[in-house]
Order: structure tokens, then sequence, then C-alpha cells
């Protein structure tokens, strides 16, 4: 299968191509973020209050990563749950999110709000988070310091890369894998 390279912020071209299953490779930037710091951002939406960085068009990267070891820009960078950022995720597509990255399953809120908002959710793969790492050219703290390893981070990105799980059109290539099973084995 053909790897997609796109760049980060995304466009409404790139969305509309990027389909369940499609193997991608980003570059730009990510943002890092928890369920600690979404629940700080919903916050601030609630509030009216400007966010810390810009989301429009951009990518979150569900991570804590590991402190950098000498010479390197961050430590292990493995994806964590995404559920547990189901709550806020609708809000913050609302305000452009246009992209998350995680592993495991969305809620039918989050794949209903990414079809609304042309927003896709990636996974990234877990257990290969010193490899994911070795994509990350730079990393700095962009909010939240007192979160630790849950802070937000601009991380610059080279071919990191992720599958497509949900896209816009609603498909979802955990669906999708379990029916093709199915199938195959009857």
């Amino acid at each position: 299968m053909a790897i997609i390279k796109i760049s980060t912020p995304l466009t409404e071209e790139v969305m509309s191509t990027l389909k369940a299953g499609d193997n991608v490779k980003i570059s730009g930037v990510l943002y890092t973020a928890r369920d600690a710091a979404h629940k700080r951002l919903v916050a601030l939406i609630e509030e009216g209050k400007e966010l810390p960085m810009e989301i429009q068009g951009q990518i979150i990267y569900y991570v804590g990563p590991a402190p950098a070891k000498p010479g390197q820009a961050i430590g292990s960078a493995g994806p964590t749950t995404s559920y547990r950022m189901d709550p806020y995720a609708p809000i913050l597509m609302e305000h452009g999110l246009k992209g998350m990255i995680g592993k495991g399953s969305r809620s039918q809120s989050v794949k209903d709000a990414m079809v609304t908002h042309n927003a896709v959710y990636f996974a990234a793969i877990g257990g290969a988070g010193a490899l994911l790492a070795k994509c990350v050219k730079d990393a700095e703290i962009v909010a939240y310091e007192d979160l630790g390893p849950e802070a937000i981070r601009k991380l610059t990105v080279e071919d990191f890369p992720a599958v497509v799980v949900n896209d816009i059109c609603g498909n979802d290539l955990y669906e999708q894998g379990v029916e093709q099973y199915r199938i195959d084995n009857d």
C-alpha cells in the first residue's frame, strides 16, 4: 500500500483525500496533549479565552513523552489511549482541530464530530515510542509546564508514521477490519 505524505497544517483538500486505512507520513508541527491539558483547553474555550497554541488545521498527538536523552529532541513518545480525550475532542474540532493521533477506538460522538468538522483520527503504533521519537526533530513546551510529561509541546516532525482510522466520511478502519475478517473467514 502506498504511503501518503502530508504536512501540517492540514488543508480541506488534504482532508478530502484521506480514507480509513491509508498509511501516512506526517511532517510539520504536531502538538502534544493528554486529558489534563485537554480539560484546560476546553475550559479556556468555554471562558472565551485564547488558546496557548493555534489549533486551526493542526493535529494533536496524545502522548506524554519521556525525558529526552542527550542529543535527542524528545524521549520515547508512544501514543496513549484516545478515549480519555473523547469528552473534549468535539469542542476542539469545532474550533479548527483537524487531526488527532493516538491508539484505540473513539466514541460515536467523536466520530460524528469528525464528519461534521472534517477531521480525522490517526493511529500510531503503541510500543514503538522510541522509534516514533526519532521522527521528532525539535520539541518545546508551549503550555502547562506544571503537567510534566503531559504539558503541551510543539513538536516538529519529519515523516511521522500513522494510519488513518477514522476519516471525514465516517469510515472506521477498526470496524472495517472486523467485517473484512468475518468475510474472509466465512
